[in-house]
């Protein structure tokens, strides 16, 4: 049913043709992994900051991006962006599938990096993003944090 659902939004994604609302801020949550809480502000028309807290693995995770934003072109209010960041997480070491046995910290310092699709509708304050959200871990159980992936829903401010 996930998969039903994820298919016809990002179908939505290229058949709506309205034009984009320009905003400044908007907030909502994101369903994938990391789950959570996520708002994002414009710094100027191309540039955005984004952040994300979230719950994962018996704790959380608390995630600053920037963010480059680029007009598709073709599809008025559709964009594509990439960006890089980092983020901070504490977890139940026994949850996550990812520590191994030995390992008995519970937290993480690392880098991030986005590239995604984001819908903004025009007749209604909505923003809809689709994003792969590749990560590092730096400091803490160190090594390659997996490539995670979401789609967020936020309202438009």
């Amino acid at each position: 049913m996930k998969k039903v659902v994820l298919l016809t939004l990002l179908f939505a994604f290229f058949v709506v043709s309205s034009n984009a609302q320009e905003y400044r801020t908007s907030l909502g949550l994101r369903a994938g992994l990391p789950y959570g809480l996520t708002i994002k502000h414009f710094l100027n028309k191309t540039n955005a900051i984004e952040g994300v807290l979230a719950g994962s693995y018996g704790g959380f995770i608390i995630t600053g991006l920037y963010e480059n934003e680029h007009w598709t072109g073709q599809y008025p209010g559709l964009n594509w962006f990439w960006g890089v960041g980092g983020h901070v997480g504490f977890w139940d070491p026994g949850r996550n599938p990812n520590f191994n046995d030995t390992y008995t910290g519970s937290a993480v310092i690392g880098v991030d990096g986005i590239i995604g699709l984001e819908y903004t509708f025009e007749e209604i304050p909505l923003n809809l993003s689709l994003d792969l959200l590749p990560a590092v871990n730096l400091i803490g159980y160190t090594g390659w944090g997996g490539i995670n992936g979401a789609l967020s829903i936020r309202y438009v401010f």
